[in-house]
Order: structure tokens, then C-alpha cells, then sequence
């Protein structure tokens, strides 16, 4: 039942967060989206095995050294996030940052037990 509820939070929160993707130029919204769906089963597998975790401004973070391939998906994923979070930012007159710290706070809200995150004070938890 939690797991069913769980899945379907996250699809709401993913498919609002999209939304605002797609408000943001089809172009950007098709690219980025495409891009980030493609990673997201490895950024998946890095955080339930605790090479990376979701930091409190909306961006992956290395929790330890993490090899070549984990360190590129990675950055990839973070330049697609600014881009997103400043493109969000510009449509709702705010700032990038802005965008990343309420972004982080429904990523950790969703986020499965063991995943990483970081609170608002740095210290890093596992959930």
C-alpha cells in the first residue's frame, strides 16, 4: 500500500514538475526531459547504493569517490537540473536557487528509504 502511494506521489510531483518543463519552450522541455528520463535508471542504482545522494539545493552530490562514468551522469544530470531551475525561475520571477532548495524539499519528501539527503543545515542523513 505505502509502496503504491509512494509511486504515485512521485509520478504527481515528476509529472508537475514536467508541466513546468513544458511551459518553459517545447524545444528545452523535449531535450532535457528525453535526456533526464534516459539517466534516470542509473542515477536511481548510484543512490540506492549510496555513491551519490540529493543535496539540499536540487542537485546530486558524490558521496564518497565515485568512478568516471557515475561522476558524468552525474554533471549531466545537475547542468539539465540548472537549466530547468532557471528556466522555472524566469517564468515564476524568482531565482534559481529558489527553484532548487523547494525542488530539493519534494525530492527528499518522496524519496525512497536509503537514499541520501542532505537537510537545510548541510549535515547529510540517509532516510
Amino acid at each position: 500500500m505505502k509502496s503504491q502511494a509512494l509511486k504515485n506521489r512521485i509520478m504527481t510531483l515528476s509529472l508537475i514538475f514536467l508541466f513546468t518543463l513544458i511551459l518553459t519552450g517545447p524545444s528545452l522541455a523535449d531535450s532535457l526531459k528525453e535526456r533526464m528520463k534516459n539517466r534516470l535508471p542509473q542515477i536511481t542504482a548510484l543512490k540506492a547504493q549510496g555513491v551519490i545522494g540529493e543535496n539540499n539545493r536540487g542537485f546530486l552530490e558524490s558521496r564518497g569517490s565515485t568512478n568516471a562514468a557515475a561522476q558524468n551522469i552525474m554533471e549531466a544530470d545537475n547542468q539539465d537540473r540548472a537549466a530547468v531551475y532557471d528556466a522555472i525561475a524566469r517564468q515564476q520571477n524568482t531565482n534559481a536557487a529558489n527553484v532548487g532548495r523547494r525542488r530539493a524539499a519534494q525530492i527528499a519528501e518522496i524519496a525512497p528509504a536509503g537514499t541520501w539527503l542532505q537537510n537545510d543545515q548541510g549535515q547529510w542523513y540517509r532516510k
